[in-house]
């Protein structure tokens, strides 16, 4: 803990932010408004920006203090922080000075004016949008050890392990030079290393860790959590339930990739399981499997692959109900063998391998669609996870019983002060706002981008179109500038990597796992003559340095041969290239075999669209691919106000029982 000053005694033992009920029209108001908060992004900014010349003008008064002195003057900022109780510019602008003197004394690296900007931000609870390259980690350091100052317990939220790590280590010294304590929490610690983690002043985790130690904080307190009882507890009880307890609530949190954090992850709600005693066995399944195959789409079933749903017909069910009458007792119920029906549908028809899941050491891990990771922890419920084990030969594992459930979105609004930096918030700046209550400020970069983005090139099939994408490669590669050639799922990965090998080019793949190799790969991808092959954010947030004599040829080149299903992610892969104004070139080599395509598109439809190209070019094949993106993102961006709503509604129902988690 901090040593800045005598800490009183703790007023709450687990702070969080006290849920309101919702007024009947705060839904639609927040919709309504929502909008017009995009519009004052960069006016914000602009605002901001005042905090940097009155730091600037604190810059030779700090190089001339010593070490000591320099530590007295952030005790000295430190209480008047606490005392302000707010992050006024007065207030802010000599802890940034400080805390910039003292990164540069240690490291070289001061903080410059668009950090600043960043980092004031975030302090007064924005969303800070940072183009890709500008130093988001310091940037972050900033803004943590300000609030530090204050005396606010701070979680610095990552997407990985790995950079969680990272960030931890490379800012860990300006930390300790204030007197501050850091801890990392990542996958494998054990309670009491969490426990001492999260008593740290400024603590880096990842998203997954944090709310999974936050739901078992639940199931510890269970109804009986409020400050009080905590307090009455403590003082009439040997062993309180205080020390089971992971965190010590939830503060102020700084959410790094927030736009991956606090919006592609939000679909999926966050669930706590055991197993449980009955379980979906292989010849059920194989059963179910076999059902399935001979059930005809149209008529026994209607597939939604925009929802990923499927749904029975009358005949559908006739047919599921005929099939079971000489099958086991697991057939009996009729909700259960339809569900049986439709879980084995969905394996067949909307979950393959090599994009939804991976199979390792003859077991099925789910991968994550917009990163590309695997997610070995994680599986699938109602009997799919068992359905799809069996489907690829595995041995079927026990089905697993919730005992604890809740959304990101419910989750995160609970922080007393909330904060992030994203490089893509502009396009989901509306759902910020409205989920969260996040505007987004537009900071711009510390150097004119001088990125080269190429017009799309849309081809009639997937043979075309990597016939295009191994000359294109091997061209730039006979000239020594490096590519990063950029897919959307593992299995496209795996076959640009094949149809490399059938041409002798050598090339890096990036695995799904996230780990130190993985990054090393990604910072050599800017070194003269290397291709790398890597899943849509594989490598996020590592930098890619490319030397002088690269910049002399133009500098790191992108392709990216799939659309993903949200603009923001074509633009975090173009953002590798280009990075802190350098040069750099981006383009999408695509066609009308795009996955994407199944969200706007009928078969018929699509085959007749063929013969656009043809006739008319390629305009109305990119036009058509750009609309199938945008009808995804409303589908995801619908699908997660569904779950949000579904998950208020929960609380409602289960409101005499006490908290819904």
């Amino acid at each position: 803990m901090s040593d800045f000053a005598l800490r009183a005694p703790v007023p709450v033992l687990y702070g969080e932010r006290p849920q309101k009920p919702k007024k009947p029209l705060d839904e639609q108001a927040a919709r309504l408004f929502s909008p017009l908060k995009l519009l004052g992004a960069e006016l914000r900014a602009k605002r901001l920006a005042r905090i940097v010349p009155r730091v600037e003008a604190l810059n030779e008064e700090m190089r001339t203090l010593s070490d000591e002195a320099l530590r007295a003057r952030a005790r000295k900022i430190g209480q008047t922080l606490r005392r302000d109780g707010d992050f006024s510019m007065d207030t802010v602008a000599p802890a940034f000075a400080v805390t910039r003197e003292i990164s540069g004394r240690l490291s070289g690296r001061r903080h410059y004016g668009v950090q600043m900007i960043g980092a004031y931000a975030m302090l007064r609870g924005n969303l800070a949008q940072m183009a890709t390259g500008e130093g988001k980690t310091l940037t972050a350091a900033l803004a943590a050890a300000t609030a530090a100052l204050a005396g606010v317990p701070i979680h610095v939220v990552t997407v990985n392990d790995y950079l969680a790590k990272r960030d931890a280590e490379l800012t860990e010294p300006i930390y300790r030079f204030l007197g501050f304590s850091v801890g990392v929490v990542v996958s494998g610690q054990k309670t009491e290393e969490r426990q001492a983690a999260y008593a740290c002043d400024i603590t880096y985790c990842t998203n997954k860790e944090l709310t999974f130690d936050y739901l078992r904080d639940r199931i510890v307190l269970g109804q009986r959590g409020s400050n009080l009882q905590l307090k009455l507890e403590a003082t009439e009880r040997e062993k309180a339930r205080t020390s089971e307890l992971r965190l010590r609530g939830l503060h102020f949190a700084i959410v790094d990739e927030a736009d991956s954090v606090l919006v592609d992850e939000a679909r999926t709600p966050l669930v706590i399981s055991r197993e449980e005693k009955g379980q979906v066995s292989a010849e059920t399944a194989t059963q179910a499997l076999m059902l399935a195959a001979d059930l005809v789409e149209g008529t026994d079933y209607h597939l939604n692959a925009e929802q990923r749903r499927v749904q029975l017909t009358a005949q559908g069910r006739d047919r599921v109900e005929e099939f079971a009458r000489d099958r086991g007792a697991e057939w009996r119920g009729v909700v259960v063998r339809e569900e049986l029906a439709r879980q084995a549908l969905s394996a067949l028809l909307l979950f393959h391998k090599g994009e939804q899941y991976l199979v390792r050491e003859n077991k099925v891990q789910i991968v994550d669609e917009h990163t590309g990771r695997v997610m070995p922890d994680r599986a699938w419920s109602d009997g799919l996870h068992q359905i799809i084990e069996v489907k690829e030969g595995c041995k079927p594992s026990a089905r697993r019983e919730t005992i604890a459930r809740m959304t990101y979105q419910r989750f995160f609004r609970r922080y007393r002060r909330l904060a992030g930096m994203t490089g893509t918030g502009r396009h989901v700046a509306a759902e910020f706002w409205s989920v969260y209550r996040l505007p987004v400020v537009q900071v711009p970069t510390h150097r004119p981008r001088q990125r080269i983005d190429l017009v799309d090139r849309v081809l009639l099939n997937d043979e075309t179109k990597w016939r295009l994408v191994i000359e294109r490669v091997a061209a730039l590669n006979a000239k020594g500038v490096p590519i990063l050639l950029g897919t959307r799922s593992v299995a496209s990965a795996l076959t640009a990597s094949e149809r490399l090998t059938a041409v002798g080019l050598d090339h890096e793949i990036v695995s799904a796992a996230q780990d130190s190799t993985e990054a090393a790969v990604v910072a050599r991808a800017g070194e003269r003559g290397a291709i790398t092959v890597a899943t849509n954010m594989a490598g996020r947030g590592t930098d890619i340095h490319v030397a002088d004599e690269i910049e002399v040829l133009g500098g790191l080149h992108v392709i990216m041969v799939e659309r993903h299903e949200a603009r923001r992610i074509d633009d975090q892969l173009a953002g590798r290239s280009g990075r802190q104004g350098q040069k750099g070139c981006f383009q999408a080599i695509l066609s009308l075999d795009d996955p994407i395509l199944d969200f706007a598109l009928s078969q018929s439809m699509r085959k007749l669209c063929r013969l656009a190209p043809a006739r008319l070019g390629e305009m109305p094949a990119r036009l058509l691919l750009r609309h199938a993106q945008k009808r995804a993102e409303r589908i995801h961006a619908r699908m997660r106000r569904d779950l949000l709503k579904s998950d208020e509604n929960q609380i409602k129902t289960l409101a005499f029982t006490g908290r819904a988690e």
